[in-house]
């Protein structure tokens, strides 16, 4: 009786090993995974960290290959999550803003003024209203992983001081590809532009667009006190959390194992990419700011009173997108934030 057990064991583990095998056999030489940056930027930095944590912890077997600048679909941000599930890309660490036009729930984090620190922002991606989100992301047929932050989007201009919202009036600024930023700078009074990154930095050198809206990291990565972008508006009305994402086939097509590790290994390049991207930013005294301040740079900060005149000029574009985005959604991310420590 014990040989035969023994017989069994020794069957079922050779039965293992060959389907483990058979199935490692069946997977793609080169997994694609997009950005919209490259590695020069935290948000590339931290695909970069996923890419070299998978291949280490698969011993090779899963091997990911970064395509900056969203170049699996010519450079269209908005068409990546689409892409996604199409199998036109396997991986991908995307924008809630850029995926915001497939996923309307998304349009949450493009909210005006609805998070006013980075705590808010935890509060959200790591609490209750982020797994709701992955839960949608998963019903739209992808495999969401882990939560990455491209950070909060700073006003950048050419022409002058914005301190108010009457200071935008007629300023043509570059906005991607959304109808809440369209809405919401056309409620400031200025002239929002829709335009792919590789195609605005050009633009910001001719002078044919006067500012735009990015993170700090992405405007001194990107060295846009070259273009002419020397007003700055510290008003943090929006942030971009980021999604690690794989493509549904591909995720079924790895052992349970592989799939695992590949989940953590995006829960901690997530972790790191944050850091990163708060660097100088999330501390006393804003060293990152400093430095932009030493290139010539008039850095403008809000007082309460300043800012709350743009929270005002834009509520009515708040509350017409809370009840298109699901005004019990927006509740609950105004609860956990106005809850959080």
């Amino acid at each position: 009786m014990q040989r035969r057990q023994l017989f069994i064991a020794l069957a079922t583990a050779a039965g293992l090993a060959f389907g483990g095998a058979t199935q490692a056999q069946n997977y793609k030489p080169e997994y694609k995974v997009s950005t919209v940056v490259g590695t020069a930027f935290p948000w590339g930095k931290g695909a970069e960290i996923w890419i070299d944590l998978v291949r280490q912890r698969t011993n090779g077997r899963i091997n990911m290959k970064l395509y900056p600048g969203v170049s699996l679909v010519q450079g269209d941000q908005t068409r990546e999550f689409t892409a996604i599930r199409q199998g036109i890309i396997d991986m991908a660490i995307g924008s809630t803003i850029n995926w915001s036009p497939q996923v309307k729930e998304l349009n949450l984090f493009s909210l005006p003024f609805l998070m006013p620190d980075y705590r808010a922002i935890d509060a959200l991606t790591q609490g209750a209203v982020g797994k709701d989100l992955f839960g949608i992301l998963d019903k739209q047929g992808v495999v969401p992983l882990a939560w990455g932050e491209n950070g909060f989007r700073e006003l950048t201009n050419s022409k002058r001081e914005v301190r108010r919202p009457d200071d935008l009036k007629g300023m043509k600024i570059r906005v991607v590809g959304s109808p809440l930023f369209l809405a919401t700078f056309q409620a400031l009074g200025a002239n929002p532009t829709q335009m792919s990154w590789a195609d605005a930095q050009p633009a910001f050198a001719s002078g044919a667009v006067d500012g735009q809206e990015n993170p700090m990291s992405i405007f001194t990565a990107a060295k846009l006190h070259t273009v002419g972008q020397k007003n700055v508006t510290m008003w943090g009305y929006v942030a971009d959390p980021l999604v690690f994402v794989v493509n549904r086939e591909v995720w079924n097509s790895w052992t349970p194992a592989d799939r695992e590790i590949v989940r953590q290994a995006a829960i901690d390049a997530g972790k790191q990419q944050i850091a990163i991207a708060r660097k100088g930013l999330d501390e006393p005294g804003q060293p990152l700011v400093k430095e932009i301040e030493g290139m010539g740079v008039k850095v403008t900060r809000l007082s309460p009173a300043e800012r709350n005149e743009f929270v005002t000029a834009t509520r009515r574009v708040y509350a017409q997108w809370k009840g298109q985005i699901g005004p019990e959604l927006v509740s609950k991310a105004e609860a956990a934030i106005a809850a959080r420590k």
